[in-house]
């Protein structure tokens, strides 16, 4: 029997592939044209790249990824460092691999594989609405009006799960409040003295700039974030580039000069959901953002889908979905709620605090050492 797999995005193709690679017949379910990431780059960690080598990817997308020197935050005001993490022999061998990359690189190697798998069977425009089940199976309600059959149903279709939405219940999505503005340079047109191989994040009050080479170094990717109150979801909107700029003030001179290369601008409304522990429902499971959406502080939406697949892939056993399932929700729903507990407070602790908060971030980050950062960071990418 096959398991059905509601969305091809990365979470959903890994969860594919994973369980293929396990012997699993699947098929997933999408409800675009096409297998394609929304967005431009994301910061993979060490947790991410060690599920990607479990999956047979993370090869090919080391290949693909731009291995960056270092992680710094700076003074979104003066452009003075606040702090600075070596990505160097000592972060590596103790964690592994940190590198940026396009959405698209991370995707595309998880779709050649199961492209390459005859256990996956790949569906476009093929949109799930809702799920019936019984004892035997759960039949997943095509918005075109076809069924599909299977022995389970693993709902991986996003912040706005229709899974989710039958399996919890719960609404919308929450909305943050902050906007995240974004756009791709390409690295030509960039001044030769504002390259560097950095994930550099400049910290303001109530926004934060974040600047990083993607695609190889062919483009740079931009993402500038206020903490501007709004309240309406807003997904990839285009934006005028002094609308842009009105968020972002006062701002130094480098950062300036940085925001002012770019031409074309997008724009997101953060959205995420309060942690829960239902993430099941029989032969019928959530995984990823439809679990468990996670605002961007933490650089940990992709990773934390990769995790949820393999951790699945590993528990699975058609003999005892339900139990597979609880299994699986068990040993992941502590650590994805602390994931988004901690992204949270980097947003509002970390990225915008201002006045007397901000001097108070400032301080707490000058009495860390290195090897404190990574005691820090032991828990997530240990």
């Amino acid at each position: 029997m096959t398991v059905l797999v509601v969305g091809g995005g990365i979470g959903g193709l890994a969860t594919a592939l994973g369980l293929a690679r396990a012997g699993h017949r699947v098929t997933v379910l999408e409800s675009a044209a096409m297998f394609e990431e929304i967005g431009a780059g994301i910061q993979v960690g060490p947790n991410g790249f060690r599920m990607l080598d479990s999956l047979g990817a993370g090869a090919v997308v080391r290949a693909r990824a731009v291995h960056v020197d270092e992680l710094r935050l700076r003074c979104g005001v003066s452009g003075g460092v606040i702090s600075a993490l070596p990505v160097d022999s000592a972060f590596q061998e103790r964690f592994g691999t940190y590198a940026v990359v396009h959405r698209n690189d991370v995707l595309t190697p998880l779709l050649d594989a199961c492209q390459n798998d005859e256990r996956v069977d790949l569906r476009v425009n093929s949109g799930v609405e809702a799920y019936t089940q019984d004892a035997s199976g759960v039949t997943a309600v095509l918005r075109s009006g076809d069924l599909v059959h299977g022995t389970a149903l693993i709902g991986a279709d996003g912040l706005r799960s229709a899974v989710r939405r039958q399996l919890v219940g719960d609404g919308d999505p929450q909305v943050s409040g902050h906007t995240t503005f974004r756009a791709v340079i390409p690295a030509a047109d960039v001044p030769h003295e504002l390259k560097e191989n950095v994930v550099t994040l400049w910290a303001g009050p109530h926004y934060h700039v974040v600047w990083y080479v993607i695609a190889g170094g062919r483009y740079v990717n931009l993402v500038a974030t206020a903490d501007n109150g709004a309240q309406d979801p807003m997904t990839g909107k285009p934006v005028e580039h002094d609308e842009v700029l009105r968020h972002f003030t006062p701002l130094c001179a480098e950062t300036a000069r940085i925001m002012e290369l770019a031409d074309e601008w997008r724009a997101w409304v953060l959205c995420d959901r309060s942690p829960i522990t239902t993430w099941q429902d029989s032969r019928v499971v959530l995984l990823g953002d439809a679990a468990h959406p996670v605002l961007q502080y933490a650089a940990q939406g992709a990773c934390q889908a990769l995790e949820d697949a393999v951790c699945l892939s590993s528990v699975f056993d058609p003999r005892d979905v339900n139990g597979s399932f609880a299994r699986y929700v068990s040993l992941r729903a502590a650590r994805t709620a602390r994931v988004h507990h901690v992204s949270r407070l980097m947003g509002r602790e970390v990225y915008h605090p201002a006045g007397a908060a901000a001097d108070a971030r400032n301080a707490m980050f000058a009495s860390w050492t290195t090897a404190d950062l990574h005691e820090r960071l032991e828990w997530l990418y240990g």
